[in-house]
């Protein structure tokens, strides 16, 4: 498809999705009443970390008026096996508690009732009797050995080690000039979308068959593992996302256990079940991104160039492996040289279980963690080495002219210039003035501090990178598995209509719009005359196992889908319109609605009416074309392979590019850090709509800023969670995010026909390590952890001062 200034594609075209919100017109989850006599569920929660159920007694809640059933997780695993992962531990992970808890919040029963307020009054009644156990919630005190054993078959809570080695990591240590050693903790945070977790499940029988509509996000490779442990067979379990969806940021895709659940409670109670969660449960029991407790070190020559570095992260995973888990840890890790040329690296990954609940995706997932040691390892090192923290990186970048670049543990770099993305940022920064101010607040004994960051964003993603948790020969055993196959139709009805069908299930991004975009352009329309429905229905086909919103594959993959098959309607459109109007196809453009002879605007015929002939007149059909208009295209990008016998992978179809810059001051008398500027620069390839890409900045950058400033789930060293409310659980508004100042430039992607890089998470990934950054710079001090609360910098500042 080409590119020139009449295309939709690149144009601001405002988001067709917002009239229905704003008209409060759009329906979410719980405004679908699909099938009739509907009870409501709610689920009650074991308020201990660790306990031992040793009896159930809900005969009270019973006899309470409207109540339809309460089931128990002993009834539950009767008619469903274990939900499982690529951790091949041997964990037991049902959707609910059967005779022990591991977590607080942990659902123990489930109660259905004619509303929710009976349900919710009929669960107080329900009695239980817990035998309390002890419990641990630190990832490195669950490594002890008289530390509590979540699960006795695993012998211990270490559930996964595995070590790797990219080119001789051992040897560049040996020779470095100067190494940077540093260790941290990194807190549990999660995304909090405003629309929490809601199903519906409806078990029919005769043939037996699930139906459940929810606002799960996918990835759909997780059906065939809800089948599974629902023992039925894929076309028996029938998921249908909700037309709408109140944002997710990854966290909606743990909500396929309750989708378990609630399916299994339907066929016991016999009558489809509706659960809308609350807040409470959201924050305590949903998903979250992992607290880690993580070290790295890096090794320099004498010049400030990167030539290894080691890894060893410490993942708390919560009390189960939930899949699509280690996901999250393994996403960066075909890319763990981030935007370097480092050929020498090693990695150590270990999970761990603790009684808190456990982790999923969640906005920029695993990305956080990574930069947070890779980021602050440079500013550490430029500190160190006296060098200026802006050239330590263009010292060590990987050049204009090495693209497309094999990173060491197998990542495959699109396209990327990442010296011009940070020469951008530091003119539109105004880097030499910060320096400058910098200088004479340190000079006056004030605070002043600036961060760096840059990074690749990863987009597209292997459905194999995760099997790295296995060994090759286990890998071998199981069979192979590789590539992240995107499907779309587009198709136009009998009366002129255009339709497209997505697979990408979003959640607010403004999927939609783009796809209309798109299909305009190839079609010669406008984009408002095009039907975009994004909904998925995986009893209606036009799915796969990759299908779903997750790892920016929108603007990387789905697109290219899109395209190809846009482009098969309107090269049939012009097939047919050649034949009616008798001139040769290559004569015939698709322009303004019309499909009119090349040059002679005025002639031609409306493209609605160039359909119809393909439905009404089949017959009259040029030889060998069939008759209507529908194309499905599966796209599934080569590069996407299966990993080799050296724990290489290609994780990821495109690489996006961001490098961000904080400065910073900070009041010693109360802790506060006052951003000075926060500039940011990104390369996301061809921009297909400017409103949606700034709305994705944005998004992301207040994530970043509320994960690096405020926010952590917390517990007590017993497990007990901490953090159940806005209260306690502190999100930024828009009073408390700083100005952003961001550009663009581009590099292309030679993986679509559009140029485009997925885009979506950059500075929730970057964000929290350049405000550490700034703050390490200001302090003069490494040991920085988050969130930067008033209480933990003032800390900070003041025991700097009392060392002085």
């Amino acid at each position: 498809m080409g590119e020139n200034s009449d295309n939709w594609v690149g144009k601001a075209v405002p988001r067709l999705e917002d009239e229905a919100l704003l008209s409060g017109n759009a329906r979410f989850i719980d405004d679908l009443y699909p099938v009739p006599g509907i009870r409501h569920a709610a689920i009650l929660r074991s308020p201990y970390p660790h306990a031992i159920i040793r009896k159930i007694d809900a005969s009270a809640a019973l006899e309470m008026p409207g109540v339809v059933g309460v089931v128990t997780g002993r009834e539950i695993a009767e008619i469903s096996d274990p939900l499982v992962s690529a951790v091949r531990a041997p964990i037991e992970y049902y959707p609910i508690a059967v005779e022990k808890v591991r977590h607080a919040g942990e659902p123990v029963a489930i109660i259905a009732a004619e509303d929710r307020y009976i349900a919710e009054d009929a669960m107080e009644l329900v009695e239980v009797d817990y035998d309390p156990l002890p419990a641990v919630s630190d990832p490195l005190a669950a490594l002890e050995e008289t530390a509590p054993k979540l699960h006795e078959a695993v012998g211990g809570n270490l559930v996964h080690n595995r070590q790797f080695a990219y080119g001789n990591p051992e040897r560049a240590f040996e020779v470095a000039a100067h190494t940077v050693k540093l260790n941290w903790r990194y807190p549990r945070q999660a995304s909090t979308p405003i629309e929490t977790y809601g199903a519906i499940a409806h078990f029919e029988q005769s043939p037996d068959r699930y139906t459940i509509w929810s606002n799960f996000q996918g990835p759909f490779i997780l059906q065939p593992l809800m089948a599974r442990a629902l023992r039925t067979g894929g076309n028996q379990l029938r998921l249908l996302s909700a037309p709408h969806s109140g944002g997710s940021f990854g966290i909606k895709q743990g909500l396929y256990p309750y989708l378990v659940l609630l399916a299994a409670a339907s066929r016991l109670l016999e009558c489809p079940l509706k659960w809308i969660e609350d807040r409470l449960e959201h924050l305590a029991a949903s998903s979250s991104a992992s607290d880690r407790a993580d070290e790295i070190e890096a090794a320099f020559d004498e010049s400030g160039v990167l030539t290894g570095i080691r890894y060893n992260n410490l993942v708390n995973v919560g009390a189960y492996v939930r899949a699509p888990e280690p996901a999250s840890v393994y996403r960066m890790h075909a890319a763990s040289n981030g935007c370097y040329q480092v050929q020498n690296i090693a990695v150590e990954n270990r999970l761990v279980t603790t009684n808190k609940s456990p982790i999923g995706l969640n906005r920029g997932y695993g990305g956080p963690q990574f930069y947070f040691g890779l980021e602050r390892a440079m500013d550490t090192a430029a500190r160190q080495l006296n060098m200026d923290p802006a050239e330590i990186r263009r010292r060590n970048f990987i050049p204009a002219d090495a693209f497309p670049y094999e990173a060491p543990a197998g990542a495959i770099y699109d396209a990327g210039d990442y010296t011009k993305g940070l020469d951008l940022l530091l003119e539109m920064s105004g880097y030499s003035d910060l320096v400058a101010k910098r200088a004479e607040a340190k000079a006056a004994g004030r605070l002043f501090g600036i961060g760096f960051g840059a990074g690749i964003e990863p987009s597209g993603s292997n459905m194999a990178y995760v099997t790295l948790a296995q060994t090759p020969e286990e890998r071998e055993r199981a069979g192979g598995r590789s590539g992240g196959t995107a499907v779309a139709n587009v198709n136009i009805d009998p009366s002129g209509g255009v339709n497209v069908q997505l697979d990408s299930t979003p959640a607010g991004q403004g999927h939609n719009t783009v796809a209309a975009q798109i299909v305009a352009d190839a079609l010669g329309m406008r984009p408002d005359q095009i039907r975009v429905n994004s909904a998925l229905d995986t009893g209606a086909g036009g799915w796969s196992l990759a299908s779903g919103n997750y790892a920016n594959r929108f603007a990387s993959i789905v697109v290219g889908a899109i395209t190809k098959s846009a482009d098969r309607i309107a090269t049939k459109l012009r097939t047919v319109a050649a034949d009616l109007l008798e001139v040769a196809v290559d004569d015939v453009e698709l322009a303004d609605g019309r499909a009119r002879v090349v040059g002679v605007p005025d002639s031609g015929m409306s493209i609605g009416r160039v359909a119809a002939a393909t439905h009404w007149h089949p017959t009259g059909l040029p030889d060998g074309l069939a008759p209507g208009l529908y194309e499905t295209a599966l796209l599934n990008p080569d590069v996407l392979d299966a990993p080799d016998g050296t724990d290489r992978v290609a994780s990821a179809v495109t690489f996006g590019y961001i490098c961000d810059l904080a400065a910073v001051e900070i009041d010693p008398h109360t802790g506060r850090v006052r951003v000075e500027r926060y500039a940011s620069v990104h390369d996301v390839g061809r921009i297909l709509n400017p409103i949606v890409v700034e709305g994705q900045i944005r998004g992301g950058f207040a994530h970043g800023f509320g994960a690096a400033m405020f926010e952590e789930l917390s517990y007590d060293p017993d497990g007990n969670f901490l953090s159940g409310t806005f209260a306690d659980y502190l999100c930024p508004t828009s009073g408390d995010l700083p100005p952003l100042t961001f550009d663009h430039y581009r590099t292309d992607t030679p993986q679509n026909l559009l140029g485009s890089k997925g885009m979506g998470d950059g500075s929730s990934m970057l964000t929290p390590v350049v405000m550490a950054n700034a703050v390490a710079d200001a302090l003069e001090r490494d040991d920085i952890v988050l969130p930067l609360t008033l209480d933990r910098v003032w800390r900070l500042a003041n025991e700097r001062s009392d060392s002085r």
